[in-house]
């Protein structure tokens, strides 16, 4: 397939890299130094040029493209390129946008303004925060099969009760899976004999009820139910976190120093409470007791800040803290330092249109560990190779790295044994390790 993405930055560059192996990959870019930089260090090519301008779009190839992927960090740039592609090629368009606004003025007239697909980076940031904060300890949650199968990826820390078990003494739950163990940056296919061991980060897929339990297991000391969550900073992260947490029956409270935006965000945030002050204010953090919030989520718009905001709220006894981060490589730093959670909007954002380059191929992915690995549903069909096959009997026809999850069968959730036959039509929830991710899914 071939794909051309416009924009270089965070954004594009992760789906580039993420595409690079399997797809014709063209890259657009108005930076001279970041079409130098692609081109020595991706399999891509890439063109210093102007993604509104019809005539870079076909020195890209626009019109023998597939899918074009507008990835830029301004909204109307990307509406533009979108459309103008439109007017030369008959190509699948999808635009990244921030503000919520376009995505709901295009959802009401889909195939508005020349695009195929939208993808909001706060919401989809917002999401991710919401579906982490419902589940203690987790670094990482996503749904499969309409919700009826669920992943996770959990820290095991210290004095954890699965710490120096193995997988066999750990695996008490009849719907779940142990699929993965990241350790060192290496990703680990547990056995049963596997040893787990504090500072590994687990992957597990299976029933909601069953990864709930698990999580209550292994964060005994958490409140799962999140009853106070602050929210500090009223960007556009902040104020869109704080929708989907109402929209879920939750109050919030939300701290903006500016006075303008905390008024503005009073008014269209009805179930929020809105706290006009400095959050790097210790005494006024003391004041208002966030010390026993709950969840405390930074969204200012400086990583510095929301870094410094993170450590004073668990200094003052906060149970957890979730950062945004706006450069990607903060992650895994942030939680090293003592972030519970950081979250990279580029990331989701990349995660979301990545999906869309495997349609006929996956259901849903789900990325894992900076794209370490992913966690793939696929629809099992007649010519499979895994039909009518025990999956004791057919996994080691894939390369080492794959684990079947979870398996949904008519609406109904299957936990996957070594005798356990796949049937047509069945959805697979599988964890693959990334280096091999090419390999499994043109097999599968």
């Amino acid at each position: 397939m071939r794909v051309i993405i416009v924009g270089a930055g965070e954004v594009g560059r992760t789906i580039a890299t993420n595409l690079a192996d399997s797809h014709d990959v063209v890259v657009v870019e108005l930076d001279p130094e970041l079409v130098d930089e692609l081109t020595y260090s991706h399999d891509v090519l890439a063109i210093e040029g102007d993604g509104t301008d019809v005539e870079t779009l076909r020195e890209a190839g626009v019109e023998d493209a597939d899918l074009l992927l507008a990835c830029t960090d301004d909204d109307e740039t990307n509406i533009v390129t979108c459309g103008a592609t439109k007017t030369v090629a008959d190509v699948f368009t999808v635009a990244r946008v921030k503000r919520r606004q376009l995505l709901e003025t295009w959802r009401g007239a889909q195939g508005a303004f020349g695009v195929d697909f939208m993808v909001c980076t706060d919401l989809l940031a917002a999401q991710a925060i919401f579906r982490i904060s419902g589940l203690p300890g987790a670094q990482d949650v996503d749904a499969f099969a309409g919700g009826l199968i669920r992943m996770a990826e959990f820290e095991v820390r210290e004095g954890s009760p699965v710490a120096d078990q193995t997988v066999s003494e750990a695996d008490r739950w009849e719907s779940l899976t142990f699929a993965a163990i990241f350790r060192d940056g290496e990703v680990v296919v547990p056995r049963g004999e596997s040893r787990i061991e504090a500072g590994d980060r687990i992957v597990v897929i299976g029933s909601p009820g069953n990864i709930r339990d698990f999580a209550e297991e292994l964060a005994a000391e958490e409140d799962s139910e999140n009853g106070d969550v602050v929210i500090v900073g009223g960007s556009k992260v902040g104020h869109q976190t704080a929708r989907v947490f109402e929209e879920h029956g939750k109050h919030p409270r939300l701290i903006e120093q500016d006075p303008d935006r905390a008024r503005e965000l009073a008014e269209e945030l009805p179930d929020t409470m809105v706290l006009n002050n400095d959050a790097t204010d210790r005494e006024f953090l003391e004041r208002e007791k966030i010390g026993d919030a709950d969840l405390v989520v930074a969204c200012l718009d400086s990583d510095e800040k929301n870094l410094l905001v993170s450590l004073l709220a668990k200094q003052l006894g906060a149970e957890r803290t979730v950062t945004v981060v706006a450069e990607g490589s903060y992650v895994d730093l942030f939680e090293t330092v003592g972030v519970d959670v950081a979250i990279s909007p580029r990331e989701e954002t990349a995660e979301e249109i990545v999906r869309y380059t495997r349609a006929g191929r996956t259901e849903k992915i789900a990325m894992l560990e900076g794209d370490r690995a992913e966690v793939i549903e696929i629809e099992i069909g007649a010519e499979s190779f895994l039909a009518g096959r025990p999956i004791a009997e057919s996994i080691p026809d894939l390369p080492d790295g794959v684990v079947v999850g979870a398996i949904s069968r008519g609406g109904e959730l299957v936990t996957p044994r070594g005798d356990t036959v796949l049937e047509v039509d069945d959805h697979v929830v599988i964890f693959v390790d990334n280096a091999v991710l090419d390999r499994v899914v043109d097999r599968l």
